[in-house]
């Protein structure tokens, strides 16, 4: 008879043996090697977005830069001299723009317009938001179903009958005139956005709120608003922004005396091609704004953004 085999390797080792061993010693190289390259890649990652915010704020580095010098350093070289001579760098023209009564004006108009624009969106959009959420009445899902199909309909469609609306109402070339256009055409995603987030909230929670006697404005007030302040936070700073940088409907609606810094900067360009000293300043100021209220909000905007996105 054949003995059976016995399955030693050269050497006198089993088979069996070497292969645990093996496998042992080869796991934390192969998990070393597996950190290295999670590690590069997510340096990598890291550098590669990086260079991209670098780029996407190089403009406006570039935009101050220019605001901090001369009309005649301006003239003379691009803002990247401002780097090899940083004696170029002054406030004068910061000086000329507070001096400028046509910018300054304008910065009130625009200011006179966006926030009541933002504020009426954010309360009628609750309100609205809400009712399409959690109550019930006849036809709602047709409403609603209106409401999403208004958000397909461009801003140059109303421009013509909505100015001769306002003309026959005395509404054209007037702050309230801008505003309402504003209010009615961010409205729709408003009420979108809210009714969708709304809709989120667990209607236990909203049950327990009646069962200890709570109507709808109580309810409405002290639960729906604390948790959809996210929502909100972020809307606001949407709408904010659409209105803040808005030039077409300012162009349109807006009284010629006092436009919105928009229209007023592109006046200036119109009027004096050369007046960079009050460009510069003006165009950055305006800027400047709308990023300071986004990052004074960025944690509610990152909330609302992500809200729904984890169960």
């Amino acid at each position: 008879m054949t003995p059976p085999a016995t399955g030693k390797a050269p050497g006198g080792t089993t088979g069996s043996a070497v292969r645990p061993a093996t496998r042992l010693a080869a796991r934390p190289v192969t998990r070393l090697a597996a950190r290295l390259a999670s590690g590069a890649a997510s340096g990598a990652v890291r550098v590669f977005l990086v260079l991209v915010g670098l780029f996407w704020l190089l403009p406006t580095v570039g935009l101050l830069l220019s605001s901090l010098r001369s009309p005649s350093d301006i003239a003379a070289s691009g803002w990247w001299r401002v780097l090899a001579s940083p004696a170029q760098l002054t406030t004068e023209n910061y000086g000329r723009l507070l001096a400028n009564d046509t910018i300054t004006g304008s910065l009130l108009s625009t200011v006179l317009i966006t926030v009541p624009a933002t504020l009426l969106v954010l309360v009628l959009g609750s309100f609205a938001g809400y009712a399409f959420a959690w109550l019930e009445f006849p036809g709602r899902d047709w409403w609603f179903l209106g409401v999403v199909a208004l958000l397909v309909v461009p801003v140059q469609v109303a421009l013509v009958p909505v100015s001769k609306l306002f003309g026959a109402v005395g509404l054209f070339e007037t702050t309230a005139g801008v505003v309402l256009f504003h209010t009615a055409f961010g409205l729709p995603f408003a009420v979108f956005l809210l009714r969708n987030f709304f809709a989120e909230i667990p209607r236990e929670l909203l049950e327990a709120a009646r069962l200890d006697g709570a109507g709808e404005v109580r309810l409405f007030t002290r639960v729906v608003l604390p948790l959809g302040g996210p929502a909100i936070a972020s809307l606001g700073i949407f709408q904010f922004l659409w209105v803040w940088n808005d030039m077409l409907i300012a162009l349109v609606f807006a009284d010629s005396q006092s436009p919105p810094i928009t229209v007023a900067l592109q006046q200036q360009v119109r009027q004096f091609g050369n007046n960079v000293d009050v460009l510069a300043p003006g165009a950055f100021v305006s800027m400047v704004v709308p990023l300071v209220v986004f990052f004074a909000f960025q944690r509610q905007f990152a909330s609302g953004v992500m809200a729904g996105a984890v169960k």
